[in-house]
């Protein structure tokens, strides 16, 4: 029987009892689909739902074949290994005492000889060589989901539940995830917002406050479908809003008409020409004859509104979101940053920065791409600081701005506008609350915690409170800017970069930004034994 995922009429509640979804109808079959969808739309949560980790307020999930789960937040202990991800421990503990001849008889009977060879093979398939019994703590975050990745497929369950499974990860790394999909003939669903990934899919779901809707085809198929939606949503608005309008009109006319009609009435009785009973009569039929007219023309206006209301809910939810970047004049020429043959890392033993020199100049964009532990977010932190090189000069000779995945230039427990205010002390109210709102934060949203935001809802709150000084810095530094970005969110900072006219470093994996970015140069970092071996190309 071939794997699938049933589920019907599933909705799902907040605790606070609000609705995040209301009647999914959805079948997955053999195939491989990308789920997608803003953040907080309820990705992560309907695959809790499929795996049976969340029980659903209403409805029914069927599923057919051995599912596997791979989340983003997946919990470890502190002494974990990479064989508890594969659940073998006990396994290997047997193999072990066999091959020490303390195993008895009965643990010789279930000794699995082929069991490290075949481990290695799983995690050699994820490009991670690595010794089962390693824990988990030495490994980098890009490392762990290889080996993460590596032990479900080790499993070889029927459906695969991935929860942005490229997420930390580097090139190699990424490919390793398409290949392992691009080979799989059972049901896999996949939440990402990568879209070289979702270039790999059979079918796109995509979860909004409105429907879960499902797309044939990969992700340009995808996005096909979403511009034409987002034409047609543009043209019924428009309708709507002509519709409302004149709809407001007939029934001002109407008004003006019978006010003028009451008017005559008035003096004609005043003037007492004709007998009060034929101009009460008269009176008598206009109130009904109007009564009438002026509830056909309100049920009209009621229609028209919520026509329009409901035109401008679809448009909102299919609208890119958009951040305006302010200009910082930045002149061409002048320097931005330079670095005089620095060295230095965590361990003074073994620096994996070594002898680095590169001068940045006006606009430039520099991106830096290599693979995970290759010294990248060592590199920035020397940079903006935070780690003092051993040898060598830092200068940063103009105002710059750290926007890092987590955004930890934000408090939690403050409030964007109270962070604003931290962060540009020489600004007032009143400009803190026109700097959030130039990003989509206006009026109660500016007063949200900056716990309480959603990972692109972050980054907006981040440029805002960093761009919102006087004048804006001319260098933004992004540390891997779209891991925990929604699409729509991704492609709002894109459009916001297009038009910075600062200078940008910017540290990622992700090739389809890199491509929006226009870099000038990219800087490739490859560790070699000691020291990093540094290649500038254009």
């Amino acid at each position: 029987m071939s794997s699938s995922v049933t589920l019907s009429g599933l909705s799902w509640l907040t605790p606070e009892g609000s609705p995040l979804f209301i009647d999914v109808d959805l079948t997955f079959g053999p195939e491989r689909t990308g789920l997608v969808g803003r953040n907080g739309s309820g990705k992560s949560t309907l695959l809790r739902l499929i795996a049976g980790e969340f029980l659903s307020a209403a409805g029914q999930e069927l599923v057919a074949g051995t599912l596997a789960v791979m989340r983003q937040d997946a919990v470890q202990q502190p002494d974990d290994i990479i064989a508890d991800l594969f659940g073998i421990g006990p396994a290997l503990e047997v193999l072990a005492r066999a091959e020490a001849g303390l195993a008895d008889v009965s643990e010789l009977a279930e000794v699995d000889w082929s069991l490290p060879a075949r481990v290695d093979a799983a995690l050699l398939r994820l490009g991670l060589s690595a010794d089962p019994q390693a824990p988990l703590k030495k490994l980098s975050g890009g490392q762990r989901s290889r080996a993460a990745l590596a032990a479900l497929a080790f499993r070889q369950p029927d459906i695969l539940l991935l929860d942005e499974p490229t997420n930390n990860l580097d090139r190699d790394g990424r490919a390793a995830v398409i290949d392992l999909l691009r080979g799989w003939s059972g049901t896999a669903i996949v939440a990402s917002h990568d879209r070289e990934l979702l270039e790999e899919m059979d079918a796109v779901v995509e979860l909004t406050s409105l429907k879960a809707s499902r797309y044939g085809g990969n992700y340009s198929a995808y996005r096909q479908r979403k511009t034409a939606e987002l034409d047609a949503a543009s043209h019924d608005l428009a309708h709507a809003e002509r519709t409302s309008k004149e709809a407001a009109r007939r029934a001002q006319a109407a008004a003006e008409r019978k006010a003028r009609k009451d008017g005559a009435g008035d003096r004609a009785r005043a003037q007492g020409g004709q007998p009060k009973i034929l101009l009460d009569a008269a009176k008598g039929r206009a109130e009904a004859s109007g009564g009438a007219g002026a509830r056909l023309r309100e049920a009209r206006r009621k229609a028209a509104e919520e026509a329009l209301a409901t035109a401008r809910k679809k448009i909102e939810i299919l609208q890119p979101l958009r951040m305006a970047l302010p200009p910082t004049n930045l002149a061409r020429g002048n320097t931005v940053l330079r670095l005089d043959g620095i060295t230095g890392g965590y361990d003074r033993a073994r620096p994996i920065i070594y002898d680095l020199t590169l001068v940045m100049e006006g606009p430039e964009r520099l991106v830096i791409s290599s693979a995970n532990g290759s010294g990248k977010s060592t590199l920035l932190k020397m940079i903006t600081g935070q780690i003092i090189p051993q040898s060598g000069r830092v200068s940063l000779e103009v105002s710059w701005a750290l926007l890092d995945q987590h955004q930890s230039l934000l408090q939690p427990k403050d409030s964007l506008h109270e962070n604003f205010l931290r962060l540009n002390p020489g600004r007032d109210r009143h400009q803190a609350h026109e700097a959030l709102a130039r990003f989509g934060f206006r009026a109660a949203d500016a007063l949200r915690r900056a716990g309480e935001l959603s990972g692109g809802e972050r980054l907006r709150a981040g440029l805002a409170c960093a761009l919102g000084a006087t004048p804006p810095p001319m260098l933004l530094i992004l540390d891997e800017p779209t891991n925990h970005l929604d699409l729509d969110g991704i492609a709002a900072l894109e459009a916001a970069l297009a038009t910075y006219d600062g200078a940008v470093l910017a540290v990622s994996h992700d090739e389809a930004f890199f491509a929006s970015l226009k870099p000038d140069r990219r800087l490739v970092l490859e560790t070699g034994g000691s020291a990093a071996i540094l290649q500038i190309s254009a």
